[in-house]
């Protein structure tokens, strides 16, 4: 592209009955669609005046509702060019460079610490780190310079910087590094209070066709950036984010980008502001010579996102992009005013220098409004609290924000604070005896007060779950019976469309599927049933991650919210061991208060005090958790918890190995594609995990034969996996169920068909199936016992999570009532380790001559 862009496929004006016609529903209040608000980026002239001046009313409700009528707001910052190299090319960009145009590839830590004390010098409270998308895939002077000086890549970097202006300066970071994933967002959230990435556009045309404006930049895809804007959600993470006017879009294409922030926002609730930022064409650019976007066309955008964005969005124009028309622009709704820098020029916009302060106030006054400092963190979440800042850098936030308004002490400069775990350490607290209490507790509504805010846009998701959820037609006879004709030769090598009509089996066909299940079972590991003596210890329940379908995690001031000490956690392993088990089954929340060598500290804690025990703890959530809070990579984490004390990891966290399922279930838990990677890595390491699978709710049988090919595809590979555990849906308390999008659990004929399909389908691949009697209860467990499964899975001693999801069939099982599950069948039981193998006999003695006491349930006896 050279001066030219790509030309938008329609800009004619709209007809004028339209015009007014969607100018009259913006009057009135109703919810615009894409097709109206498209026609209204085109009012000019009176209309504009009137669109504008509805936009303004509704940014003034906003403001009254939030406590600061009349208030516009602005960061003082600083900017942090980290490195101008990027792996992009986008056409109209001069930030962005070669090697051989700047000093070095990044920013020294001296330069980046000698900026950010200016800044702090000059009363500025924010530093905004801005960088190229991961310039270490495309040039090689940046990969040299991170060897050089020990980093693995960008992000490291970027995050050690951070770490060094919090402590050093006390400036708040705001990071802007590009495209994210997941992980990178759990990474880089303790070192910052807020992170940014412009959406630009949803125009996929402009990053696809050659001559497009971002055509050949990886990093610019509409549905890449959409991603991270809903991975920062999921993480509460602040997210700022925004769209380009003028780079080639129609109109109805920037009216769809609007929707799409839209839906993000209402969804996750993290964007924190939207910036509406006009085009400026830059000398030396593939565009240079493409006309500037019109100012009136600006405004009418803002008036747009403010109407289609709501009261409660913030929204932003950077001041010194538009000219004189500052008064336009906050008539158009506009209520804050970014990032604006006393030191440092804009280095994305060279040519426009920042407007100075008192100049800003002016021009904000004149219009009728008062200028406030506010922090890299808009007001909304400085109150919000909870998962929204890492405790590591609330104490920064602390110090340089009004409690109240949440937004910044006038007059305050920052200081350089430590960057580390909470002062006040990690103590019990809470329902430590919660355990003890919840198998009386009644199954009732455990609806909370904070329903949406906790878990999300329910009406986006019901409408989402239509998808996952969709009926499977019936299947005849004569295809059921030819599939099982096939899986008894191959099992393991069964078709797609054999399996999805074997999952789908009802009445003979069924009962045909079973049969051959345990005709598998019997091939791969005898008659045998086996169980484990073990104990379940779940040291937290204070969990901000938003799981839809969970009923144990709490909020810090939930009356049933408890931490474990470390010590108490030893004290229960110690019982354990004394009571003749053989294994601590270790999980928890995701507690942010947590220090990161939570689960290092635990896991030691547990092998002095009980040396012999296997320690099988950690989900994948869990090891994300700490590898994020340590910095250390997954595999690094890994190898330290080995070190520790962990034996192997529970394949818990996966639910369904499919996002779109994921993303209805849960607000913030890791990707599909990240659970893998955990697993892997751990296998590659050689600690064994097992794998599960959570099933009955938004999903459909085909979800189901797609969980347990790729767990049959990850097991050939890496040979990992000890056991597979399929885990029904338990409803009654789960938000998801509550709120009315999940059915209520799987059918008895669903729990049949997928313990007898993961024999199937993982034949020869993993030995071992388990059943849930928490789940399932006594009939459940031995309808499948009959059906493929050949464990009964452990005592467990102290199972809190599916009870206080509504389960009914207990917490604890002696060895005695895990037998009688298993009487009727006339098989032969027999205790086993966790890995399978054979328990000592100094083990068997201990479990037989245990007594049983209020704490720890008993083991051998009858309740």
């Amino acid at each position: 592209m050279t001066g030219r862009r790509t030309v938008a496929p329609e800009q004619n004006p709209p007809g004028r009955s339209a015009l007014r016609r969607a100018l009259r529903r913006a009057r009135d209040g109703v919810s615009l669609d894409v097709g109206e608000a498209a026609v209204l980026l085109a009012a000019r002239g009176e209309d504009l005046d009137e669109l504008v001046g509805v936009a303004g009313r509704v940014r003034d409700q906003g403001l009254a509702a939030a406590g600061r009528p009349g208030t516009v707001t602005y960061s003082p910052k600083v900017f942090l060019p980290l490195t101008r190299l990027c792996r992009d090319r986008c056409h109209y960009c001069t930030f962005a460079t070669v090697p051989h145009r700047v000093p070095d590839a990044y920013l020294s830590p001296d330069e980046v610490l000698d900026i950010a004390a200016a800044g702090a010098r000059a009363g500025c409270k924010e530093a905004l780190f801005t960088l190229g998308d991961r310039p270490e895939s495309r040039w090689p002077a940046a990969r040299e310079w991170l060897d050089a000086h020990g980093y693995p890549d960008t992000l490291a970097y970027l995050r050690a910087m951070a770490i060094r202006v919090l402590e050093e300066t006390g400036l708040l970071p705001h990071l802007n590094p590009g495209v994210l994933s997941w992980s990178d967002l759990q990474r880089l959230k303790p070192v910052s209070v807020s992170m940014g990435m412009m959406l630009e556009t949803t125009a996929t045309r402009l990053w696809r066709d050659p001559g497009g404006p971002h055509h050949g930049s990886p990093d610019k895809e509409p549905a890449v950036r959409l991603r991270v804007l809903e991975d920062a959600g999921r993480s509460a993470v602040p997210f700022t984010t925004g769209v380009l006017v003028g780079i080639g879009e129609s109109r109805v294409e920037r009216a769809e980008s609007l929707f799409a922030i839209r839906r993000v926002a209402r969804a996750y609730r993290g964007i924190q502001e939207t910036i509406v930022q006009n085009f400026r064409a830059k000398p030396d650019t593939a565009m240079r010579d493409v006309p500037d976007a019109e100012l009136t066309d600006l405004a009418a955008t803002i008036a747009v996102a403010r109407l289609v964005l709501g009261p409660s969005a913030r929204i932003q124009a950077p001041p010194n992009l538009v000219g004189e028309q500052h008064g336009l622009m906050l008539r158009a709704g506009v209520d804050d005013w970014g990032g604006v820098s006393p030191v440092t020029a804009d280095h994305v916009n060279p040519e426009r220098s920042w407007p100075a302060l008192d100049e800003l106030a002016r021009w904000t006054e004149r219009a009728g409004f008062t200028l406030r400092e506010r922090l890299a963190v808009q007001p909304e979440y400085v109150r919000r609290g909870g998962s929204w800042l890492d405790p590591r850098v609330l104490p920064h936030v602390r110090a340089l924000a009004d409690p109240q308004t949440g937004l910044a002490v006038p007059g305050r400069r920052p200081t350089g604070l430590p960057w580390q775990e909470p002062a006040a350490g990690w103590r019990a607290s809470g329902r430590t005896d919660l355990h003890l209490d919840v198998d009386r507790r009644p199954a009732d509504d455990r609806r909370r007060s904070d329903f949406s805010e906790v878990y999300g846009d329910w009406d986006a998701l019901r409408e989402r779950a239509r998808t996952t959820s969709a009926p499977v037609g019936g299947r005849l006879d004569s295809d059921v019976a030819a599939a099982l004709r096939r899986a008894e030769k191959d099992p393991s090598g069964l078709g797609e469309r054999d399996a999805l009509t074997l999952m789908t089996a009802e009445g003979s066909g069924l009962e045909q599927l079973c049969a051959l299940a345990d005709a598998l079972r019997r091939e791969a590991v005898g008659d045998e049933v086996t169980y484990v003596v073990n104990r379940n210890i779940n040291f937290t329940n204070v969990c901000y991650t938003g799981c839809r379908f969970c009923a144990f995690a709490q909020r810090r001031s939930d009356a049933d919210a408890y931490t474990l000490s470390v010590a108490q956690v030893g004290d229960r392993a110690a019982e354990a061991w004394r009571a003749g088990a053989t294994e601590i089954c270790m999980q928890g929340g995701i507690h942010p208060d947590l220090p990161g060598t939570a689960y290092f500290d635990l896991a030691a804690e547990v092998k002095r005090r009980a040396p012999g025990l296997h320690l099988h703890a950690y989900s994948p959530m869990e090891v994300v958790n700490g590898a994020a809070r340590t910095g250390l990579s997954i595999e690094d984490w890994l190898v330290a918890a080995r070190s520790a004390g962990v034996d192997s990891l529970p394949g818990t966290a996966a639910e369904i190995l499919d996002d779109d399922v994921r993303w209805i279930l849960t607000r913030g838990k890791l990707p599909a594609a990240t659970w893998v990677e955990v697993v892997t890595t751990a296998h590659r390491l050689g600690i064994p995990t097992t794998a599960t699978m959570m099933y009955g709710h938004v999903d459909a049988p085909a979800h189901w034969v797609a969980h347990l090919r790729l767990i049959a595809r990850l097991q050939d590979e890496t040979n990992g996996f000890t056991e597979f555990v399929p885990l029904p849906f338990v409803h009654t308390n789960a938000p998801v169920y509550l709120a009315g999008i999940a059915r209520p659990g799987p059918t008895e004929r669903d729990n049949r068909a997928v313990h007898a399909m993961a024999r199937i389908l993982l034949h020869r691949r993993i030995p071992n199936i388990q059943t849930s009697w928490v789940k399932l209860g006594v009939d459940g467990s031995r309808l499948v016992l009959s059906g493929g499964v050949n464990d009964v899975g452990g005592t467990l001693m102290e199972e809190t999570i599916s009870r206080m999801a509504g389960s009914s069939h207990g917490s604890a099982k002696s060895v005695a009532e895990l037998r009688e599950i298993c009487a009727p069948l006339g098989r032969p039981v027999r205790q086993r380790t966790t890995l399978y193998g054979e328990v000592p006999a100094e083990r068997l003695t201990a479990a037989a001559s245990a007594r049983p006491s209020r704490a720890l349930l008993p083991v051998l006896g009858q309740h």
